[in-house]
């Protein structure tokens, strides 16, 4: 059987994002095309950022999907892991404030950065 690997990142049982791999069955369609089950989605979201682009650390405000569409993106994590994403590229996008806590930046979320010297297109599949 076919799959899929989504990679996840989300918020641990301490509050701190991580990074996952999950594999999705691809057993649908035809032999000549394989799909997934039907995802849930509701919008999408196009952004453009510059170069030297970079953000504090933040949680998702409600999972979604980014794919990288033109350049190269890094996601740094507080542990100072990090992973980079590039053209085709995406991973899921769970990392949200855990119930009741007060974001604290030195504790919650991830901050992105554009990478080299292209623009940074990516695409957030809503859900």
């Amino acid at each position: 059987m076919s799959t899929f690997t989504r990679v996840i990142l989300f918020t641990d049982t301490d509050g701190r994002a991580r990074f996952r791999e999950e594999a999705l069955a691809l057993d649908g369609g035809s032999p000549a095309a394989r799909l997934s089950v039907l995802l849930p989605a509701s919008g999408l979201v196009l952004r453009e950022s510059p170069v030297g682009f970079r953000s504090d650390f933040h949680c998702t405000d409600a999972p979604q999907w980014l794919i990288v569409l033109r350049g190269r993106m890094e996601i740094g994590l507080q542990d100072g892991t990090s992973r980079v994403f590039g053209p085709g590229e995406h991973f899921y996008s769970a990392d949200t404030l855990p119930d009741g806590a007060t974001f604290d930046a030195n504790v919650h979320g991830h901050r992105s950065r554009q990478l080299g010297d292209e623009l940074l297109v990516t695409a957030f599949v809503k859900i």
